[in-house]
């Protein structure tokens, strides 16, 4: 199976610079996350490893291949899934998925099994005969996932393939990417729905104004927990904060609450652990303790401190 190799790769648009001296791997075998706000680059940067667009500078190989400098040879390796794929609204999604397969050689008998198979696997078997035009945007999103996956390529690059897509169906996703990371193949995922992220990738890549941003000093600073005794509700969150912050020797006025949660911040696993044995010992029914973020969630809202919730332990 193949890897994505990425080194100091920059793309301009006139005076706008997209992408500044980007460098990351995606191994075979993980997914990958690619993380960062509207405007970031990512787009772009899947572009130009899709073959779209060529970079200004550095260097981008595909199982060792430059997709600038031989693109077919890429593209017979990648399956690419834009954010809104086009579809053809006459042809069904069974001679969609058939009409992408016959693009890449396939003969027509195999194309229809392989689209027989594709259908199933992403959950369209009961509108295989439906009109592309008439799919709702998560059954497009299918669709477009169903696409990328015709030629059994040995890396995938997706953006935002959990958009449009109903609670069941992002999981069903989630199960799909790691069966298909299992197998050996590399996952390049772009999305803004952080949570989703956290469920599936391996690795994550941080990308802020085009450039690469090391997350570890942004994973390092106080994380957001949240605490709630037991009969909490919105009309004791000050009387249940002041109780644990006079537990945990804290000043109460520091402390944040919310729906009827109090929120702390603490600087690793440890220390949140400390907190949570002195909240017992002290004989308050903690009913609830947890992190109000996940650690994706944590170190992204930190590349961007003023967006970040604030705790009262560091």
């Amino acid at each position: 199976m193949t890897g994505i190799v990425v080194e100091g790769v920059s793309r301009s648009f006139g005076a706008v610079h997209a992408v500044r001296g980007a460098t990351l791997h995606a191994e075979p075998g993980r997914v990958t996350g690619l993380v960062g706000p509207n405007g970031a680059g990512k787009t772009t940067l899947l572009l130009m490893l899709a073959s779209l667009l060529a970079p200004d500078a550095g260097t981008i190989t595909i199982g060792g291949v430059d997709p600038s400098a031989d693109p077919l040879a890429a593209r017979r390796m990648l399956g690419w899934m834009p954010d809104a794929l086009g579809a053809w609204p006459s042809l069904t999604a069974r001679e969609t998925i058939i009409t992408t397969a016959r693009l890449y050689g396939i003969p027509r008998p195999a194309a229809a099994a392989r689209a027989q198979q594709l259908l199933d696997l992403v959950g369209l078997r009961d509108l295989a005969d439906a009109p592309a035009k008439v799919l709702s945007r998560g059954q497009k999103q299918k669709l477009g996932l169903a696409r990328a996956l015709v030629h059994d390529p040995g890396v995938l690059l997706l953006d935002e393939p959990a958009s449009g897509l109903d609670p069941e169906a992002r999981v069903q996703l989630r199960v799909l990417l790691r069966r298909l990371a299992a197998e050996g193949r590399t996952i390049l995922i772009s999305s803004h729905i952080l949570s989703e992220l956290e469920e599936v990738v391996d690795d994550a890549v941080f990308l802020v104004a085009g450039s690469v941003v090391d997350a570890a000093p942004a994973q390092a600073t106080a994380r957001a927990w949240r605490v709630r005794l037991v009969g909490a509700d919105e009309g004791r969150e000050r009387a249940d904060a002041w109780q644990i912050a006079s537990t945990l020797g804290i000043a109460p006025e520091t402390l944040h609450v919310d729906r009827g949660t109090v929120l702390l911040g603490f600087a690793n696993e440890g220390a949140a652990a400390e907190a949570l044995g002195a909240l017992v010992n002290a004989g308050l029914a903690v009913a609830e303790f947890a992190p109000a973020q996940s650690a994706l969630e944590h170190a992204f809202l930190n590349l961007h401190p003023s967006s970040a919730p604030q705790g009262g332990l560091s």
